[in-house]
């Protein structure tokens, strides 16, 4: 008889789920490719707790996703399924080893850190701290200075993010990805030489290095081995959305593929500008010998029939990928609109007409989602919404970490945690009053020769103009409190500076009480800091988040953002070639692939309605002689004539009535053959 629990799936989630377990047997290599609305979360979740359920310790389960929202999600509903099928006594807790990438990767090299030669204590920072370390090796070196302008921190940072993660040699990278870097190829060796110096010097690890500092352990069998070893079973969710590094990993801990199941779908596999390739999810089963056993989950619990075949349709068209036509058991009518406006403006009005006759009808605005390749793409929709008093949220705003109260306080805690981190020593210092770059500098200087760095600050010479302020702060540094008694004495000597430093203090001091109520929730503080620095939550106030005083809010997000979020009504804006594919994005068969995915993920987030806007002119401003001009457009290419009929063809103008049904598009003609014919 069926286990009750796995009654409600279907046959390919019950096979995916049951795959390989018997007893104490250890399963071989499972690749479960999870279309888009297909109950993946609800799949891998199954397949966890089918393994408890046969006897398996959730202590030797390595469960990693991308984010901690997604592994915690995953963890409750493991703990339901388990407690469903066991009666009980289940916790999600169970599941020691649940997190992400980066956060498994911290955790393991905390923990055999003597062995591989890494302080225990190390600090983690964060993109804007990573770039900051990066700026003062430039100056030291003197390339700030250069004749011709050299590569800012960023993109310095992320030509060095790129390498690490992608594998690839310097000179590949900037040909490929950062041609107006080539010149400075030897620079950017030295550069990232004294990068990785200072680094070590301070006790520091960036994002990256919890990957390559793990690859690198894992490079040595013995280690392989041992980490390996810690787990019958490796489960990963998302795996189209994993990069060499992260593929290297996988196959040093589980050479022979025994015990790992990855879930992903190539066809969402969207992130290569964070060095993420499809590669790996398309070579896995090859990986190993025999080849790995390949599932596919092709029912869509999600879009109507209509938007799936316009969707299927599209990628079906890709170059490779494994073959699957999502299927559904929702019957529609209506087709996907194709809207064709005179430009972005008249796009902009038809959305907001839209958008507002489906609220009369009964469809919430935070129901609906405008979706784009690029932020920029919303400022004519974001001026129109204003006008009308449309309230919109738009992601990819600001974050947590990003607010520079939030990153004050946790430069306190860090800076008292690992004095010769300069990154947070120099922005905690700067914050006295009167105390300057050159100041904190001397102050650093002094302490760093000391074994003792944070003692040291009690008998340093103070900075001349810090007065009183100065006792304050070493006393804030070097008093030892219990966690986490220890972030509310950080928060303390911090508030009366929140009011000096910021005009909107009393939003700012919210972010910081739901600080400390995050960090009582994290044995220790350095548990905090990088689960913190990793998977950062939103700013409470962060101006790019909700409108707290509307209780509707109409949805805008770049197309990356909306991955895993799904909308009854969705609309894509400027269904065109230059913006879907993106200029930047037709370079190589690769990145036109990528694109084709891109337009994919955004039209299968629609639930019952799914419009893309195609305006023929776009209005840009041109800094020459020219001056201001009109672009024409074609519709992207993604969509040619053959599939056309997967889609209700549309013409918009704005003469029509607001909120009357669009005029559909007239049946092709020939003009022509007409006009020849009129001279026989």
């Amino acid at each position: 008889m069926m286990a009750s629990y796995l009654e409600k799936l279907n046959d390919q989630q019950r096979a995916a789920v049951v795959f390989g377990v018997s007893g104490t047997t250890v399963p071989p290599p499972l690749l479960v490719i999870a279309g888009a609305g297909s109950g993946k979360t609800n799949t891998l979740a199954h397949r966890v707790a089918h393994l408890l359920v046969n006897g398996a310790d959730p202590r030797r389960i390595l469960l990693m996703t991308f984010s901690r929202r997604a592994a915690t999600e995953l963890t409750r509903r493991v703990a339901r399924i388990a407690e469903r099928a066991m009666g009980g006594g289940y916790a999600a807790e169970a599941l020691t080893w649940a997190g992400t990438f980066h956060g498994i990767g911290a955790r393991i090299l905390r923990e055999h850190a003597p062995a591989i030669g890494l302080n225990p204590d190390f600090s983690i920072h964060d993109r804007e701290d990573s770039a900051d370390l990066l700026n003062l090796c430039r100056h030291e070196l003197g390339l700030s200075g250069t004749e011709n302008r050299f590569p800012t921190k960023g993109t310095c940072l992320s030509i060095y993010s790129r390498t690490v993660n992608s594998e690839e040699p310097l000179a590949e990278v900037l040909k490929r990805h950062f041609p107006w870097c080539a010149g400075w190829e030897e620079d950017l060796k030295r550069l990232f030489g004294a990068y990785v110096r200072a680094k070590q010097a301070q006790n520091v690890l960036d994002y990256d290095d919890l990957l390559l500092a793990w690859a690198q352990t894992m490079s040595d069998p013995g280690f392989a081995a041992h980490i390996g070893a810690n787990w019958d079973h490796v489960m990963i969710d998302e795996y189209q959305d994993t990069n060499r590094l992260q593929a290297r990993i996988l196959m040093a801990m589980k050479p022979d593929g025994r015990g790992l199941t990855v879930v992903g779908d190539d066809a969402q596999s969207i992130y290569a500008f964070r060095a993420a390739t499809v590669r790996n999810i398309l070579d896995f089963p090859a990986a190993f010998s025999p080849p790995a056993d390949v599932i596919t989950l092709d029912r869509n619990y999600r879009s109507t029939r209509p938007i799936l075949e316009a969707a299927n349709a599209v990628i079906g068209q890709a170059q490779e990928r494994f073959t699957k036509d999502l299927w559904t058991e929702r019957q529609s009518e209506q087709k996907p609109r194709l809207v064709t406006l005179a430009n972005e403006a008249d796009q902009a009005r038809y959305i907001v007409d839209r958008v507002l006759a489906d609220r009369e009808v009964g469809v919430r605005l935070m129901d609906q989602a405008v979706l784009f390749r690029t932020s920029s793409h919303s400022g004519q929709l974001e001026v129109e919404l204003t006008r009308r008093n449309v309230p919109f949220v738009k992601f990819g705003g600001l974050k947590f970490l990003d607010s520079a109260h939030v990153k004050d306080l946790l430069a306190l805690l860090r800076f008292s945690r690992n004095p010769r981190d300069r990154v947070a020593g120099f922005r905690v210092l700067q914050l006295i009053p009167g105390v300057g770059p050159a100041a904190a500098g001397r102050v650093l200087d002094a302490i760093e020769i000391s074994s003792d760095p944070l003692a040291a600050l009690e008998w340093v010479a103070p900075p001349p103009r810090s007065g009183d302020d100065w006792p304050a702060l070493v006393a804030a540094l070097t008093t030892r409190a219990n966690w986490p008694e220890a972030i509310g004495l950080a928060r303390a000597w911090y508030d009366p500076h929140l009011d000096r430093i910021h005009e909107d203090a009393e939003a700012r001091r919210a972010d910081l009480l739901q600080l400390e109520q995050i960090a009582s929730g994290y044995p220790t503080c350095e548990r905090f800091l990088t689960e913190l620095t990793l998977d950062p939550p939103d700013a409470t106030s962060d101006q790019a988040g909700v409108p707290m005083q509307d209780e509707d809010y109409l949805i805008l997000s770049t197309i990356h953002s909306s991955k895993g979020q799904e909308w009854t009504s969705v609309f894509i804006l400027n269904g065109v070639d230059g913006c879907i594919p993106s200029d930047l994005g037709t370079g190589c068969t690769d990145d036109l692939e990528e694109e084709r995915r891109l337009l994919y993920v955004a039209m299968t987030r629609a639930k019952d309605n799914l419009t893309i806007g195609v305006p023929l002119r776009f209005y840009v401003t041109q800094q020459t002689r020219n001056g201001d001009r009109h672009l024409y457009a074609l519709r992207t290419r993604f969509i040619p004539k053959d599939i056309l009929d997967h889609f209700e063809p549309v013409y918009w103008s704005p003469t029509a009535a607001p909120g009357a049904a669009p005029v559909p598009m007239p049946a092709p003609i020939d003009v022509g053959a007409r006009m020849r014919d009129m001279w026989g």
